[in-house]
C-alpha cells in the first residue's frame, strides 16, 4: 500500500489537490478519495470545480494580503507623515506666537520711537526758534558793537587831543619858575596819562 505522501503527490498531479487541503486526512481517506476521483466522473468534477475556486480563492488572498500589506505600509508611512506634519505645525504655532510677540514689541518700540521723535521735533521748533531769537540779538549785538567801536575811537581821538593838548599847556607851564604848581602840574599830568 502507497503512502499517506505518494498519496498526496497522485491526488495533486492528477486532481489539482493541493496537499495542505488532504493533510487532515489519513493515508485511507487519501486512498479513498483517489479511487472515489477515478470511479465516479461528477466527483472529479466537483473537485476539479473547488480546486478552481480554491485557486481564486488562493489567488485573491495574495492578491488582498499584497494590498493590505501596501495599505499597512502606506498606513505607517502616512502615519509617520502625519506625526512629522503634527511637529511643524506644533513648531510653527511655536515660531508664530514668538513672531506675535516680537510684532508686539516692535510696535511698542516703534510707538516709543514715534513719541520720541514727536518730542525732538517739537523740541528742534523750540531750538529753533531760540536760535533764530538769539541770531536777531547776535546782529543787534554786532550793530551795537560797530556803534561802540566807533564811539571809542572817536572817544580816543578826543582823549588823545585833551592830552596833547594838556601837555603842551602844561609844558608851558613848566617853563614858569614857582616849585609848587610845577608839582601840581607834574602830579596831574601823570594822573591823565595813567
Amino acid at each position: 500500500m502507497a503512502t499517506k505522501h505518494e498519496l498526496q503527490n497522485q491526488l495533486k498531479d492528477q486532481y489539482g489537490i493541493n496537499k495542505n487541503i488532504s493533510q487532515p486526512l489519513s493515508a485511507e481517506e487519501c486512498g479513498e478519495l483517489l479511487r472515489l476521483m477515478q470511479s465516479q466522473a461528477i466527483a472529479t468534477k466537483l473537485v476539479k470545480s473547488f480546486t478552481t475556486k480554491n485557486e481564486e480563492l488562493s489567488k485573491n488572498n495574495r492578491t488582498f494580503g499584497q494590498q493590505r500589506s501596501q495599505a499597512e505600509k502606506r498606513l505607517k508611512s502616512l502615519q509617520a507623515e502625519h506625526q512629522k506634519l503634527a511637529q511643524e505645525i506644533e513648531n510653527l504655532e511655536k515660531a508664530n506666537i514668538s513672531s506675535r510677540d516680537r510684532k508686539e514689541n516692535l510696535s511698542k518700540e516703534q510707538q516709543e520711537l514715534e513719541a520720541q521723535i514727536q518730542s525732538l521735533s517739537s523740541e528742534n521748533q523750540r531750538l529753533s526758534s531760540k536760535v533764530q531769537t538769539l541770531t536777531t540779538q547776535n546782529d543787534q549785538l554786532i550793530d551795537a558793537n560797530e556803534v561802540l567801536k566807533k564811539d571809542n575811537k572817536d572817544l580816543k581821538n578826543i582823549v588823545d587831543q585833551v592830552r596833547l593838548r594838556l601837555a603842551r599847556d602844561t609844558k608851558m607851564l613848566l617853563e614858569y619858575e614857582d616849585s609848587e604848581i610845577r608839582k601840581a602840574l607834574i602830579r596831574l599830568f601823570q594822573w591823565t596819562l595813567g
